[in-house]
Protein backbone atom coordinates (compact mmCIF):
# COMPACT_ATOMS: atom_id res chain seq x y z
CA UNK A 1 0.00 0.00 0.00
CA UNK A 2 1.72 3.38 -1.02
CA UNK A 3 1.72 6.57 1.21
CA UNK A 4 -0.70 8.45 -1.26
CA UNK A 5 -3.36 5.33 -0.85
CA UNK A 6 -2.89 5.72 2.59
CA UNK A 7 -3.31 9.05 3.14
CA UNK A 8 -6.32 8.99 0.91
CA UNK A 9 -7.80 6.43 2.64
CA UNK A 10 -7.08 8.38 5.99
CA UNK A 11 -8.80 11.59 4.22
CA UNK A 12 -11.88 10.45 3.49
CA UNK A 13 -12.41 7.86 6.93
CA UNK A 14 -12.35 11.08 8.78
CA UNK A 15 -14.34 12.78 6.59
CA UNK A 16 -16.96 10.26 6.72
CA UNK A 17 -16.79 10.04 10.43
CA UNK A 18 -16.93 14.13 11.19
CA UNK A 19 -13.51 14.61 11.96
CA UNK A 20 -12.48 17.84 10.72
CA UNK A 21 -9.16 17.72 9.31
CA UNK A 22 -7.55 21.04 10.53
CA UNK A 23 -4.40 20.86 8.63
CA UNK A 24 -4.29 19.50 4.50
CA UNK A 25 -0.58 18.15 2.93
CA UNK A 26 0.11 16.19 0.66
CA UNK A 27 2.29 14.04 2.93
CA UNK A 28 0.78 14.51 6.44
CA UNK A 29 -2.81 15.79 8.23
CA UNK A 30 -4.06 17.39 11.40
CA UNK A 31 -7.13 15.86 12.46
CA UNK A 32 -9.50 16.89 15.42
CA UNK A 33 -11.26 13.29 16.19
CA UNK A 34 -14.89 13.55 17.71
CA UNK A 35 -15.69 12.38 21.09
CA UNK A 36 -17.08 9.05 19.65
CA UNK A 37 -13.43 8.53 17.69
CA UNK A 38 -11.28 9.20 20.42
CA UNK A 39 -13.18 6.28 22.12
CA UNK A 40 -12.69 4.31 19.54
CA UNK A 41 -8.66 4.44 18.67
CA UNK A 42 -6.97 6.76 21.34
CA UNK A 43 -7.26 3.59 23.79
CA UNK A 44 -7.78 5.59 27.20
CA UNK A 45 -10.92 4.18 28.57
CA UNK A 46 -10.02 5.53 31.81
CA UNK A 47 -9.91 9.13 30.79
CA UNK A 48 -13.44 8.46 29.49
CA UNK A 49 -15.00 7.12 32.56
CA UNK A 50 -13.60 10.08 34.80
CA UNK A 51 -15.13 12.47 32.43
CA UNK A 52 -18.61 10.70 31.85
CA UNK A 53 -18.02 10.37 35.56
CA UNK A 54 -17.64 14.00 36.81
CA UNK A 55 -19.13 15.68 33.58
CA UNK A 56 -16.33 17.37 32.87
CA UNK A 57 -15.90 18.95 29.93
CA UNK A 58 -15.00 16.38 26.78
CA UNK A 59 -11.54 17.22 25.45
CA UNK A 60 -11.01 14.77 22.33
CA UNK A 61 -7.62 14.32 20.75
CA UNK A 62 -6.22 16.48 18.11
CA UNK A 63 -3.85 13.91 15.82
CA UNK A 64 -1.05 14.55 13.20
CA UNK A 65 -0.86 11.59 10.74
CA UNK A 66 2.29 11.71 8.80
CA UNK A 67 1.31 9.34 6.04
CA UNK A 68 4.92 9.82 3.95
CA UNK A 69 7.87 10.88 5.77
CA UNK A 70 10.29 10.53 3.41
CA UNK A 71 8.90 13.68 1.22
CA UNK A 72 8.78 15.88 4.29
CA UNK A 73 10.93 19.27 3.33
CA UNK A 74 9.80 20.09 7.03
CA UNK A 75 10.16 19.60 10.62
CA UNK A 76 6.75 18.09 11.79
CA UNK A 77 5.78 16.40 14.87
CA UNK A 78 3.05 13.64 14.52
CA UNK A 79 2.46 9.78 14.37
CA UNK A 80 4.29 8.21 11.38
CA UNK A 81 1.66 5.91 9.73
CA UNK A 82 2.17 3.32 7.41
CA UNK A 83 0.81 0.01 5.78
CA UNK A 84 0.86 -2.69 8.57
CA UNK A 85 1.24 0.07 11.58
CA UNK A 86 -1.35 -0.76 14.41
CA UNK A 87 -2.79 2.60 13.46
CA UNK A 88 -4.16 1.60 10.61
CA UNK A 89 -4.65 -1.96 11.73
CA UNK A 90 -7.10 -0.43 14.02
CA UNK A 91 -8.88 2.24 11.92
CA UNK A 92 -9.42 -0.92 9.13
CA UNK A 93 -11.34 -2.35 12.42
CA UNK A 94 -13.13 0.87 12.89
CA UNK A 95 -14.47 1.16 9.11
CA UNK A 96 -15.60 -2.66 9.68
CA UNK A 97 -17.46 -1.53 13.31
CA UNK A 98 -19.11 0.93 11.87
CA UNK A 99 -20.56 -0.33 8.13
CA UNK A 100 -18.03 -0.89 4.99
CA UNK A 101 -20.45 0.76 2.85
CA UNK A 102 -21.61 4.17 1.82
CA UNK A 103 -23.42 6.41 -0.53
CA UNK A 104 -21.80 9.47 -1.65
CA UNK A 105 -22.72 12.17 -4.46
CA UNK A 106 -20.77 14.34 -5.77
CA UNK A 107 -21.90 18.00 -4.83
CA UNK A 108 -22.58 20.87 -8.02
CA UNK A 109 -23.56 23.77 -7.97
CA UNK A 110 -27.55 24.29 -8.66
CA UNK A 111 -28.37 26.18 -12.00
CA UNK A 112 -31.69 27.37 -13.06
CA UNK A 113 -30.76 26.61 -16.60
CA UNK A 114 -29.99 22.58 -16.68
CA UNK A 115 -29.67 20.07 -14.13
CA UNK A 116 -25.99 18.11 -13.79
CA UNK A 117 -26.38 14.18 -14.38
CA UNK A 118 -24.52 12.14 -11.82
CA UNK A 119 -23.14 8.59 -12.87
CA UNK A 120 -23.12 6.07 -10.96
CA UNK A 121 -19.86 4.37 -9.60
CA UNK A 122 -19.25 1.53 -7.62
CA UNK A 123 -15.99 1.62 -5.65
CA UNK A 124 -14.48 -0.78 -3.40
CA UNK A 125 -11.07 -1.01 -1.33
CA UNK A 126 -9.78 -4.34 -1.41
CA UNK A 127 -7.00 -5.92 1.11
CA UNK A 128 -5.00 -8.66 -0.23
CA UNK A 129 -2.31 -10.49 1.60
CA UNK A 130 -0.19 -13.37 0.90
CA UNK A 131 0.91 -15.35 3.58
CA UNK A 132 3.60 -17.87 4.69
CA UNK A 133 6.52 -17.46 7.48
CA UNK A 134 6.44 -14.35 6.11
CA UNK A 135 3.47 -11.93 4.67
CA UNK A 136 2.64 -9.15 2.35
CA UNK A 137 -0.12 -7.08 2.32
CA UNK A 138 -1.41 -4.84 -0.63
CA UNK A 139 -4.73 -2.42 -1.02
CA UNK A 140 -6.32 -2.12 -4.41
CA UNK A 141 -8.84 0.27 -4.64
CA UNK A 142 -10.93 -0.17 -8.06
CA UNK A 143 -13.87 1.50 -9.07
CA UNK A 144 -16.57 0.18 -11.80
CA UNK A 145 -18.81 2.79 -13.99
CA UNK A 146 -22.31 0.97 -13.48
CA UNK A 147 -23.57 2.79 -17.10
CA UNK A 148 -20.12 1.26 -19.38
CA UNK A 149 -18.80 -1.79 -16.87
CA UNK A 150 -15.17 0.59 -17.84
CA UNK A 151 -12.96 -0.79 -14.70
CA UNK A 152 -10.71 1.93 -12.99
CA UNK A 153 -7.66 1.71 -10.84
CA UNK A 154 -6.79 4.10 -8.02
CA UNK A 155 -10.80 5.00 -7.66
CA UNK A 156 -10.32 6.36 -3.84
CA UNK A 157 -7.16 8.73 -5.12
CA UNK A 158 -9.80 10.03 -7.73
CA UNK A 159 -12.24 10.97 -5.37
CA UNK A 160 -10.33 12.70 -2.11
CA UNK A 161 -10.51 16.11 -4.02
CA UNK A 162 -14.04 15.99 -4.98
CA UNK A 163 -16.73 17.48 -2.67
CA UNK A 164 -18.94 14.63 -1.51
CA UNK A 165 -22.21 14.68 0.33
CA UNK A 166 -24.39 11.68 1.37
CA UNK A 167 -27.68 14.02 0.15
CA UNK A 168 -27.76 14.86 -3.74
CA UNK A 169 -27.87 18.59 -4.88
CA UNK A 170 -30.81 20.42 -5.73
CA UNK A 171 -28.85 20.80 -8.94
CA UNK A 172 -27.82 17.01 -9.70
CA UNK A 173 -29.93 14.32 -11.38
CA UNK A 174 -28.82 10.69 -11.20
CA UNK A 175 -28.69 8.15 -14.15
CA UNK A 176 -29.81 4.77 -12.94
CA UNK A 177 -27.45 2.15 -13.63
CA UNK A 178 -27.56 -0.54 -16.43
CA UNK A 179 -24.78 -2.81 -14.10
CA UNK A 180 -26.46 -3.69 -10.89
CA UNK A 181 -24.30 -3.10 -7.86
CA UNK A 182 -23.89 -6.54 -7.21
CA UNK A 183 -22.71 -7.70 -10.37
CA UNK A 184 -20.38 -4.96 -10.22
CA UNK A 185 -18.99 -6.31 -7.27
CA UNK A 186 -18.57 -9.56 -8.97
CA UNK A 187 -16.64 -7.74 -12.13
CA UNK A 188 -14.38 -6.00 -9.52
CA UNK A 189 -13.88 -9.20 -7.51
CA UNK A 190 -13.05 -11.36 -11.07
CA UNK A 191 -10.45 -7.94 -11.33
CA UNK A 192 -9.12 -8.73 -8.49
CA UNK A 193 -8.57 -12.52 -9.21
CA UNK A 194 -7.04 -11.86 -12.63
CA UNK A 195 -4.26 -9.69 -10.63
CA UNK A 196 -3.91 -12.48 -8.15
CA UNK A 197 -3.43 -15.14 -10.92
CA UNK A 198 -0.94 -13.00 -12.89
CA UNK A 199 1.32 -11.57 -10.06
CA UNK A 200 4.79 -13.41 -9.55
CA UNK A 201 4.38 -16.29 -6.76
CA UNK A 202 7.88 -16.95 -6.25
CA UNK A 203 7.01 -16.20 -2.62
CA UNK A 204 5.59 -19.33 -2.49
CA UNK A 205 8.36 -21.33 -3.82
CA UNK A 206 10.71 -19.63 -1.50
CA UNK A 207 8.71 -20.37 1.46
CA UNK A 208 8.44 -24.13 0.40
CA UNK A 209 12.73 -23.90 0.14
CA UNK A 210 12.50 -22.56 3.69
CA UNK A 211 10.59 -25.45 4.69
CA UNK A 212 12.06 -28.12 3.43
CA UNK A 213 15.73 -26.97 4.96
CA UNK A 214 13.81 -26.51 8.07
CA UNK A 215 12.41 -30.11 7.94
CA UNK A 216 15.77 -31.49 7.23
CA UNK A 217 16.67 -29.88 10.27
CA UNK A 218 14.26 -30.95 12.53
CA UNK A 219 14.60 -35.09 10.66
CA UNK A 220 18.27 -34.65 11.39
CA UNK A 221 17.48 -33.34 14.64
CA UNK A 222 15.10 -36.70 15.07
CA UNK A 223 17.36 -39.55 13.13
CA UNK A 224 17.96 -42.87 14.42
CA UNK A 225 14.61 -42.37 16.64
CA UNK A 226 12.40 -44.96 16.30
CA UNK A 227 9.36 -44.27 17.90
CA UNK A 228 9.28 -40.37 17.42
CA UNK A 229 8.09 -38.36 20.56
CA UNK A 230 4.91 -36.41 20.52
CA UNK A 231 6.68 -33.32 20.47
CA UNK A 232 7.62 -34.22 17.12
CA UNK A 233 4.91 -34.93 15.13
CA UNK A 234 4.10 -31.19 17.03
CA UNK A 235 6.44 -29.39 15.48
CA UNK A 236 6.66 -31.06 12.16
CA UNK A 237 2.43 -30.01 11.98
CA UNK A 238 3.34 -26.23 13.10
CA UNK A 239 6.24 -25.97 10.28
CA UNK A 240 3.73 -27.24 7.82
CA UNK A 241 0.94 -24.36 9.37
CA UNK A 242 4.03 -21.62 9.73
CA UNK A 243 5.07 -22.90 5.61
CA UNK A 244 1.79 -23.12 3.94
CA UNK A 245 1.35 -20.59 1.27
CA UNK A 246 -2.31 -18.79 1.58
CA UNK A 247 -3.98 -16.06 -0.10
CA UNK A 248 -6.44 -14.19 1.80
CA UNK A 249 -8.56 -11.37 0.34
CA UNK A 250 -10.82 -9.08 2.09
CA UNK A 251 -13.05 -5.88 1.23
CA UNK A 252 -12.10 -3.45 3.42
CA UNK A 253 -14.96 -0.89 2.56
CA UNK A 254 -16.47 0.94 -0.06
CA UNK A 255 -19.84 2.49 -1.75
CA UNK A 256 -21.82 3.75 -4.55
CA UNK A 257 -21.06 7.23 -5.76
CA UNK A 258 -22.46 9.26 -8.04
CA UNK A 259 -19.87 11.50 -10.09
CA UNK A 260 -20.22 13.98 -12.90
Amino acid sequence: MYPQQIHSYLHDFFKENDCPILNKHPHYMTVQLTVDMDKRIMNRPFYWRYQESTGAEPNPTQLTFITDQNKLTEDVKGEVIHFGSPRLNQIFQVTNELGAFVQMFERVTHTHVTKTILTPWLGVNYLVSYYSDQTREMLFSLGINLMTGRIVDQFQESLINLKLDTIMSDGAFTLDYFIKPVRGLERLDAAIDKYIQNDDHSWAEEANKRWQKDRKVLEYFYEGVEEKPECYEMEKKAMNEQYKAKIKVEIVNGGLFYLK
